[in-house]
């Protein structure tokens, strides 16, 4: 007997070619899609690749910078005190001259004569002290203890509000760009108490922690938002985005902690190893 053959009905047949037809082209409508989500994820990354080129581009430029102007700030030191400062003490020595020959017969010549004097020798502190300000030369000379203490002597004098300094001796022997990081760091957290803290004691403390040097100032004085101060939308409070940039740039860590009732705290760590420019030897150097 021969077997009958089941027949597909035509209808079923079509819906079966309509499905297949449905099928493709979700296949590749979702190759599509899959084709350009590859694509995406490729341009987002070369963006993401260009965008942190140029934040380090940018970092480069502002360490650059930086070390431009403390470059220029031993220049303007160095003329300071080899021309200007030279300069008014001959001018001192002579009206002190003059004011010998004039307490003969000219007593009016005599008290104008005192009074340039007295003005020469403030002008010559200010010259001085705007001197140590730019580069000290203690720093370069004697090393870092040294120019903090001076500087700290200094500022206790000019704003009635002590320091309590304590330091290792070892600390002398950083690199030069990591104790010019320091001494900047502490003169300009110093300045900050002396304008917006109303401190009444400031305590800077340096200590070496396995293999870093770690600098403390702290102050009783009023708190802020560290946050909001790091994070600048404004030229005028860029100071502490400077201290970060200035100990960032060889190598080490910046924090600020301040609260109400407990002052504030700003804690800058170096490391005591070699600085990276100098251990390249070539290449771009990072500032210091």
């Amino acid at each position: 007997m021969r077997s009958k053959s089941k027949r597909v009905p035509v209808g079923t047949t079509r819906n079966y070619a309509a499905a297949l037809r449905r099928l493709k082209r979700e296949i590749a409508r979702r190759k599509a899609v899959q084709t350009a989500l590859v694509k995406s994820e490729q341009h987002y990354g070369q963006l993401l690749a260009k965008s942190r080129h140029m934040q380090e581009h940018l970092r480069r430029l502002s360490h650059e910078i930086l070390t431009a102007q403390e470059e220029e700030r031993k220049k303007i030191s160095r003329d300071l005190h080899d021309q200007v400062s030279q300069t008014l003490t001959a001018i001192n020595v002579r009206l002190t001259t003059l004011n010998q020959v004039a307490s003969v017969n000219a007593s009016s010549l005599k008290k104008q004569l005192a009074g340039t004097q007295q003005l020469l020798e403030k002008s010559m502190s200010v010259v001085h002290r705007f001197a140590r300000e730019l580069r000290p030369p203690l720093l370069d000379d004697l090393g870092l203890t040294a120019a903090l203490h001076s500087y700290m002597k200094e500022f206790t004098a000019r704003t009635r509000i002590p320091v309590h300094v304590t330091t290792f001796a070892a600390v002398d022997r950083l690199e030069s760009d990591k104790r010019t990081v320091l001494y900047r760091v502490a003169q300009e957290a110093l300045t900050n108490v002396a304008r917006h803290a109303n401190a009444g004691l400031v305590r800077v403390n340096i200590t070496k922690l396995r293999s870093v040097v770690c600098m403390e100032v702290h102050d009783d004085g009023r708190s802020f938002q560290a946050d909001r101060a790091l994070f600048p939308t404004k030229i005028k409070r860029l100071g502490l985005l400077g201290m970060r940039e200035r100990v960032e740039m060889v190598g080490g860590s910046f924090s600020v902690d301040s609260a109400p009732g407990r002052g504030t705290t700003i804690r800058a760590q170096v490391p005591t190893g070699k600085s990276r420019r100098r251990a390249a030897g070539r290449g771009i150097e990072r500032a210091g």
